[in-house]
């Protein structure tokens, strides 16, 4: 993942290096435009307008999928980390049935013989009668961790995309469903489909408000909002981030985007 990272780096910082001539000659001041003609003078003054539009489009498109890349690193990074809290909330639980069961060996082990006989008959009796446990109809855990693998594949975002949205119907219990409704709404977001990514979003912010992803999915509401051109609501749900979520990297953008307002 941090190999990844520093590759976009890389390749913004070679993408600035070959532009660099380009800004150089583009930035040229208007006194060596020459000394021809009007027409010749303002032809040459046209090119440089020009060259100057150019390479700030190449650098915004560079910027804006550096800026996804970004997100979806991010995500990623705090997708481990809500993996590891839960890994770590499992052994807890785990030492407190061993803690338990412990205390139930110690207890059962005052009994008569006479009883554990008993117990062994009636145990016996009922693993005879007893049915088959039953077999589970999927695991929530593998699949949403096959899903993030598509998400890690460029060349599969769609069956990324296809993968949550199955996991999101077959696991409505799941603690992993902000999570996937968060990947939802990053995946819409990445292929320019502003409106799902908007409903993914606010979903996530209003039905799991203090999931990890709560914070970072109500930046995002405001990022659309403002990249349709509503700053208004924009600049109440950036209020909203900062209001709710102190501290946390989202709130610290979505700061930096109020006084840059």
């Amino acid at each position: 993942m941090i190999s990844n990272f520093r590759t976009h780096l890389l390749s913004l910082s070679l993408l600035v290096g070959v532009a660099a001539p380009w800004a150089a000659n583009a930035q040229a001041p208007i006194s060596d435009v020459g000394s021809g003609s009007v027409e010749d003078r303002v032809t040459q003054l046209e090119r440089i307008s020009n060259a100057h539009s150019q390479l700030l489009t190449q650098l915004q498109q560079q910027l804006n999928e550096n800026q996804n890349d970004i997100d979806t690193l991010r995500g990623q990074i705090q997708e481990n980390q809500y993996q590891l809290n839960q890994v770590v909330e499992r052994q807890k639980q785990i030492l407190l049935q061993m803690d338990s069961l412990s205390s139930g060996a110690q207890s059962g082990a005052a009994q008569g013989s006479s009883d554990a006989s008993a117990a062994a008959t009636q145990s016996n009796a009922g693993a005879a009668a007893a049915p088959a446990a039953p077999v589970q109809p999927g695991d929530a855990n593998t699949d949403y961790n096959a899903a993030v693998a598509l998400v890690q594949d460029k060349s599969r975002q769609d069956d990324a995309m296809t993968a949550f949205q199955n996991f999101v119907k077959r696991y409505p219990d799941s603690t992993y469903q902000p999570n996937a409704n968060y990947w939802l709404g990053q995946l819409n977001y990445n292929k320019g489909k502003k409106d799902d990514a908007l409903y993914y979003f606010a979903g996530v912010a209003k039905n799991y408000p203090k999931s990890p992803k709560a914070a970072d999915a109500m930046f995002k509401v405001g990022v659309i909002m403002q990249d349709k051109g509503d700053t208004a609501k924009a600049k109440a749900v950036y209020q909203q981030v900062v209001t709710k979520y102190p501290g946390t990297d989202a709130a610290k953008q979505a700061q930096k985007r109020l006084n840059a307002q």
